[in-house]
């Protein structure tokens, strides 16, 4: 059997093998006990608040994607695309929702188990959330790996063509995914922090009442929200990051190497991941009575072993695939896992309450709303510069290692720092595990309040809570990590893109002016798109908050606890103001790289994606910190410090937090897909701008 024959084996047993852990460990999940009939009620309320929102989320999808399929269809008639493009496009599409929708499944099923767990110990309830979110973790990466193995079957075997063709059409399947993952983190977002910031402002700081606490109107809505924003949004999000990693690295391979094997090591390292990602999770358990950094050692025992054993077994891969001379490639790989370890660690200390930057920011609440809010900007800001410097020596070792600056030329190099990408998300089931188990701790403890268990109860899902905070900002910064690595090979694949469709490529001189202005254009966009977001989470808040304060004047009883909020309303006023307010983002960021084409060019074009990838990477990091800190000191607060619930410091921090949800969860997560949607979108239409385009 040929080598490229045995590796695309590999990889589909890679995805069945995740797809497999996916179904043993979901099985597992299902059969702990739900708790008490109250519990039941509380997640089935959960539960059909986030069916009902996906189900009209994606009616609205669905007509964009059937739109794109007829463009795409009219340029393949035009032989400016070939025709498994438009349907490629879809299946990409379809696999991120799929793998969205699985997630948010798992995580309303666990939800109310995770709470029972905690009953007994605070070990039984982090296997549980862990649990679930490993469902997420290795659904995202089965379904993208399999996906990708399907098409390049398809392609080389079936319709025999060769590697440009196929690297061609594997590429817009990754807009396909880019797309549904806007949708879903944009919208998703919106819904959750509208009911978030809505739930908190009346009930904590103006009524006074806890988190959580059942009189709220907003509660159901805040515990749907966590669900289809921090849940399917995400899974969507990384099932995009993690599968435009690959492609972009095995598009580069060909124009490297022009061989599949060069085109299969991004695909073989993904399913070695797999792999090393589900021994890692059989480490993670800690001890009852555990402090913050016990359980972050838990989690991490877990993420690091993984790191360390793809980092043992890509040495031979490489050296055996690609032969002795291009061992360079493994020390690529290697520098993107350890920058990826890095720019976690660098998050960690920025937004974990373990640490002085968040402590210190918690320390702000004792002189009001104002200060905590100066402090948590300034924080986030200063939290960009080891990033930076991160993913700067990343492209630099990456690049020379790979031969970049030697004989092997640029097109070695690149080919480097898109294996980089690829060694950062190699390990993508375990980190997403970390990341998708938090907002199925913060739906235990809700339902922990509602339910009216025991005080240690609480404490055991606040403690799971809060380390989720961390791992989610930890997962956000790996993300946007990736993303400017994928973003920087993305924009190497447009320009041979533009070579292979007649573009007389001669270099871009940043003084030309069609360059240096789509650089502002590109710098530009990411703060328009977070305006956008950010604007959007505003309106709908707005309305949540009024509707709160409505049902807390005009039903009588409600405080006393002997009348029922209507909690349906605030679920159908986030829902209707989610869907109408993702497409305007989206649809910015599909027409933009199009419309920047026709008027300035291809030049244009990479000077757009320039921008916006050096803007967009900064602007996410800022807001993804600056949320995650701005969390972690409310939750540091409610510990006992600084006076604790219900005081000054802890309605100052909560104005802080409510600052900071859309930061992290809505705009700052949704950035990384912008970055990388704009280079897919620039490479699918390449064509068109070539043949058209005014300057």
């Amino acid at each position: 059997m040929k080598i490229e024959n045995l590796l695309v084996l590999f990889t589909f047993v890679g995805a069945l093998v995740a797809l497999a852990y996916v179904a043993i460990t979901a099985k597992r999940v299902l059969k702990f006990s739900e708790g008490t009939d109250k519990m039941k009620k509380i997640a089935s309320a959960i539960r059909e608040g986030a069916n009902a929102y996906l189900k009209r989320q994606y009616k609205v999808v669905i007509v964009f994607f059937a739109c794109m399929l007829v463009i795409l269809s009219a340029m393949a008639s035009f032989k400016m695309l070939t025709w498994y493009v438009p349907f490629a496009f879809v299946t990409g599409g379809f696999f991120s929702a799929l793998s969205g929708y699985i997630g948010m499944k798992i995580a309303t099923a666990a939800n109310s188990r995770t709470a029972n767990a905690c009953r007994e110990g605070l070990n039984k309830g982090l296997r549980v959330a862990f649990s679930a979110g490993s469902v997420m973790g290795f659904t995202v990466v089965g379904l993208g790996l399999l996906d990708i193995s399907i098409w390049f079957t398809l392609l080389k075997f079936v319709f025999n063509c060769g590697p440009s063709e196929i690297t061609s059409a594997m590429l817009t399947f990754g807009m396909g995914a880019s797309s549904m993952a806007l949708f879903a983190r944009v919208g998703g977002g919106v819904f959750t922090k509208a009911a978030d910031v809505g739930a908190d402002l009346v009930g904590k700081v103006e009524a006074g009442i806890p988190e959580d606490d059942p009189r709220n109107p907003a509660v159901i809505a805040d515990n749907v929200g966590d669900n289809v924003g921090d849940v399917a949004g995400m899974g969507a999000d990384l099932y995009e990051s993690y599968v435009g990693s690959i492609i972009s690295a095995s598009a580069l391979g060909v124009a490297a190497f022009k061989s599949f094997e060069a085109m299969a090591i991004p695909m073989l390292m993904a399913a070695v991941g797999i792999i090393c990602s589900i021994i890692g999770t059989l480490l993670v358990r800690t001890k009852e009575k555990a402090t913050q950094k016990d359980l972050l050692k838990s989690l991490s025992r877990g993420t690091n072993f993984s790191a360390v054993l793809i980092a043992i077994l890509a040495l031979p891969m490489v050296y055996f695939i690609l032969g002795k001379a291009n061992i360079g490639l493994y020390f690529s790989i290697l520098s993107g896992l350890i920058a990826g370890v890095l720019i976690g660690q660098s998050t960690e200390f920025f937004t974990s309450e373990s640490y002085r930057p968040t402590r210190s920011l918690a320390g702000k609440s004792e002189t009001g709303s104002a200060t905590i809010i100066i402090g948590g900007l300034s924080l986030g800001m200063i939290s960009t510069v080891l990033p930076i410097v991160i993913i700067s020596v990343c492209v630099l070792v990456s690049y020379a290692a790979a031969g970049g600056f030697g004989s092997a030329g640029a097109s070695h190099g690149l080919y480097g720092i898109a294996l980089a990408a690829v060694g950062m998300l190699s390990t993508l089931g375990i980190t997403l595990a970390t990341d998708a188990y938090g907002p199925v701790a913060d739906n235990a403890g809700g339902i922990a309040e509602m339910a009216g268990l025991e005080p240690e109860v609480r404490e055991r899902t606040d403690a799971l809570d809060a380390l989720g905070n961390t791992t989610a900002a930890t997962g956000k910064g790996f993300a946007i990590g990736s993303a400017a690595l994928t973003a920087l090979a993305l924009m190497a694949s447009y320009i041979d893109k533009v070579k292979e469709v007649g573009g007389n490529v001669k270099g871009f001189d940043l003084m030309n002016p069609t360059v240096l202005i789509g650089l502002f254009i590109g710098a530009c966009l990411p703060f328009v798109f977070a305006a956008l977001t950010m604007e959007s989470v505003g309106k709908a808040a707005q309305s949540v908050v009024i509707e709160v304060r409505r049902q807390f004047k005009e039903i009588a009883g409600i405080m006393e606890g002997k009348a029922d909020p209507d909690y349906a309303k605030c679920v159908d006023l986030c829902t209707k103001s989610s869907l109408r307010e993702m497409i305007l983002p989206t649809v910015v960021a599909v027409v933009t790289p199009v419309a920047v084409g026709l008027i300035l060019g291809f030049t244009g074009v990479v000077g757009m994606l320039a921008g916006a990838t050096a803007s967009g990477f900064l602007l996410a990091i800022f807001m993804s910190n600056s949320g995650g800190a701005w969390d972690n000191a409310k939750k540091y607060i409610e510990s006992g410090v600084h006076g604790g619930k219900g005081s000054d410091q802890h309605k100052a921090a909560v104005v802080g937090d409510t600052v900071g949800d859309p930061f992290k969860d809505t705009s700052g997560p949704a950035i990384n897909i912008l970055i990388k949607l704009l280079s897919m979108v620039s490479i699918v239409f390449a064509a068109l701008v070539v043949n058209f385009s005014l300057l």
